[in-house]
């Protein structure tokens, strides 16, 4: 599990296609001492097992499936937020994180305001449903909150449905990968997880109290 607060900025130092996979090598700015074989890494907001490490880089793959569901930036070169795997014992700051994306959201548009940007982004539709005002999502692993949203229960009817606008704040910015989004920018989305668990409880209940069908002999 993890909180959606960075601890770093990381980039891809090697990309090699290996029987199906891809296999990365990434530096960070400050190697861990401390890595564990098999721990979890959130990298862009996609749990991923290291693999391998030395002293200033470690290793990932990523299966096909992975590549798929996710934004392509698993280039040499690319750079990726990192944060590893909440300990039992750490401060809980930014919200309940599973590293499994939902969907891959396009940045629609990014204009500075006075200590902050502004950006609008387009969700997947069948996400669109998971974003609230207020609420929490997370964003090439990092956990922001929503500020405005389009559509049924949404706080702007300027916007579509599936669109939501996010304020970033200059340390936000600074410690993160998201100073180099643009308008045309796909990055990773992983809807509320509370909020994935309530539309499930739901749908079963309303399953379970449909009548049973009629046996026809």
């Amino acid at each position: 599990m993890f909180t959606g607060i960075v601890e770093q900025i990381g980039r891809v130092t090697r990309a090699e296609e290996r029987s199906g996979h891809l296999t990365l090598e990434i530096t960070p700015e400050r190697m861990w001492r401390d890595l564990d074989p098999g721990e979890s890494i959130a990298v862009g907001g996609t749990c991923l097992t290291v693999t391998g490490w030395d002293d200033t880089t470690f290793t990932v793959d990523l299966s096909r499936e992975t590549l798929n569901k996710t934004a392509p930036r698993w280039q040499v070169g690319a750079t990726v937020n990192l944060e590893r795997a909440m300990s039992a014992s750490a401060r809980f700051g930014g919200h309940v994180v599973s590293g499994h994306v939902d969907g891959v959201a396009e940045v629609l548009e990014v204009r500075p305001e006075p200590g902050a940007h502004t950006m609008r982004v387009r969700a997947p539709r069948h996400l669109a449903k998971f974003l609230v005002p207020k609420g929490s999502v997370t964003v090439d692993g990092v956990s922001l909150t929503v500020v405005d949203v389009g559509g049924p229960g949404g706080s702007r009817p300027d916007l579509a449905p599936d669109e939501f606008t996010l304020w970033l704040v200059p340390h936000t910015l600074e410690v993160t990968t998201l100073h180099t989004w643009r308008a045309g920018t796909r990055v990773n989305l992983e809807a509320d997880q509370m909020a994935k668990y309530v539309e499930r409880l739901i749908l079963m209940r309303e399953r379970e109290a449909q009548p049973a069908p009629e046996v026809v002999r």
